[in-house]
């Protein structure tokens, strides 16, 4: 059942791309936790909502219109966060809502049914296409070269905030580059998991890792391997028994992480 599976082209691009988002949101995961920005991600992929309305609405790529959207949004709320005293979660919230409600009237401009938008919502990671493929795997490849890079800074950055900037490190600069780096990510995976869902892959295996792991080496090899095993556990058992992918795939990362805390305890 597997191997015929696997024969086809729209499975094989299905885990390509989700391969490739699963190892981007584990590992940035790891500084959502511990800078506790798990709101930021969910603000993310909401807002991504009107780049992808705006590429329907003008019949053109929504992902892209979705990254260049999530970009500006991430951007917004960096130097908001610097310019003004308005915390921070308070400001994801008046951005992300405004965006959810300016995406929803772009929405209601469009005559139909729209496919698209409900693989968009929800996720469907079979109905990826090559274009799509190629570009969540090169932004992975980039993404993931500059975290592999520049990790021990991010990893301090995210424990120790004042700790980096004596170490020398130009935190607001760092922040601002994981802003949208984070940003571009949790787009990269909304035909994944959905909008609805893909915060989730950032939380649930980094969780699961630091159960087991022992070190920040082991943390980021763990949080991996956990996001890695959902997506493949999720599409397969979806694929066989003709569930929605994404939700599967949550709800294997939530079994794994079950067993982990078994495991652990």
């Amino acid at each position: 059942m597997i191997l015929e599976l696997l024969s086809y082209s729209f499975v094989q691009r299905a885990i390509i791309s989700g391969m490739c988002a699963g190892i981007l949101l584990a590992v940035l995961g790891i500084f959502v936790t511990l800078k506790r920005m798990s709101f930021f991600s969910d603000g993310v992929a909401h807002a991504s909502l009107v780049g992808v309305a705006l590429g329907l609405l003008f019949h053109r790529e929504p992902l892209i219109y979705a990254v260049i959207f999530s970009v500006v949004f991430a951007i917004a709320i960096f130097f908001l966060e610097q310019k003004t005293t308005i915390a921070t979660d308070s400001l994801l919230a008046i951005l992300f809502t405004s965006s959810l409600a300016l995406g929803i009237v772009l929405i209601n401009l469009q005559s139909g049914f729209q496919p698209d938008l409900i693989s968009y919502l929800f996720g469907n990671i079979l109905t990826i296409r090559t274009f799509e493929v190629w570009l969540i795997a090169g932004l992975s490849v980039l993404i993931a070269g500059f975290i592999y890079w520049k990790y021990r800074t991010y990893l301090l950055l995210s424990l120790n905030e004042e700790v980096a900037a004596l170490a020398g490190i130009h935190t607001k600069s760092y922040q601002l580059l994981l802003y949208v780096i984070l940003a571009v990510a949790t787009v990269l995976s909304i035909k994944v998991l959905g909008i609805m869902l893909v915060s989730a892959l950032l939380i649930i295996p980094v969780s699961s890792a630091k159960l087991l792991a022992g070190s920040s080496r082991q943390l980021a090899i763990l949080s991996i391997l956990f996001s890695e095993l959902a997506i493949i556990l999720g599409m397969f058992t979806s694929l066989v028994l003709n569930l929605p992918v994404g939700s599967v795939i949550v709800l294997s990362a939530t079994f794994l992480f079950i067993l982990a805390l078994v495991f652990k305890r």
